[in-house]
């Protein structure tokens, strides 16, 4: 049986709240203004793509898994790795890797998904909330 889920029947994930503009910020400097940063493409799902040599490392590692309910996340990117240079950060949930579905995944079997391919295309997408809420936690 396959458990993959297309891409249209993923969640829907709603996006953080808008916040209006500090006041004390013009209206023509806002779209520029570091304080007010209204930016949410950094929350769309991306595809990061990596080639691995054989017995080489991938450059990043992961936490959770189907025990902790929230998926699986990348909890390090090494600097300078190939992963980092891609664009993979801490935060990332990883959504898909290889189109085999990571959303409701043992921990154990992504690592091996991961470890034992060559070539390695990932959906991922930026999700500090449910991370850091992750990371309270003491599964993987």
């Amino acid at each position: 049986m396959d458990s993959r889920i297309p891409y249209e029947d993923y969640p829907v994930v709603f996006l953080p709240a808008y916040e209006n503009p500090p006041a004390w910020i013009p209206p023509h400097e806002r779209v520029y203004h570091p304080d007010y940063n209204n930016e949410l493409t950094q929350f769309l799902p991306r595809i990061i793509t990596l080639k691995k040599p054989p017995g080489a490392q991938l450059g990043f590692n992961i936490r959770g898994g189907k025990a902790s309910q929230l998926g699986i996340f990348i909890c390090k990117v090494i600097p300078d790795s190939d992963a980092h240079r891609a664009g993979l950060q801490e935060g990332d949930q990883v959504l898909a890797v290889n189109d085999v579905d990571f959303q409701d995944i043992e921990h154990s079997k992504a690592v091996e998904i991961l470890k034992t391919a060559r070539e390695i295309s990932m959906r991922v997408r930026f999700f500090p909330y449910n991370y850091h809420r992750q990371k309270e936690r003491t599964v993987h």
